[in-house]
């Protein structure tokens, strides 16, 4: 049995970045829904925050379809 560590090192590389980028995109979409809720404290308008914190999420979905897809296919 021969072991390309190459290959092994690529996929691992790869996961990792997806990973940060995921978490990464989650926290922004929480932190975005959080200043919706200090917004609407202060009686302020929090439609772009909410927007960009959709958006995060949506962005979310996406790559976990996407990934998904790969599997599947």
């Amino acid at each position: 049995m021969h072991i390309d560590w190459a290959a092994l090192g690529s996929v691992f590389g790869v996961s990792l970045v997806s990973t940060v980028a995921l978490v990464g995109l989650f926290t922004l979409g929480i932190v975005g829904l959080s200043k919706r809720e200090s917004a609407s404290a202060q009686d302020g308008s929090a439609a772009l925050a909410v927007t960009g914190a959709y958006a995060c999420f949506a962005a979310c979905a996406a790559a976990v379809a996407y990934g998904i897809y790969l599997i599947v296919a």
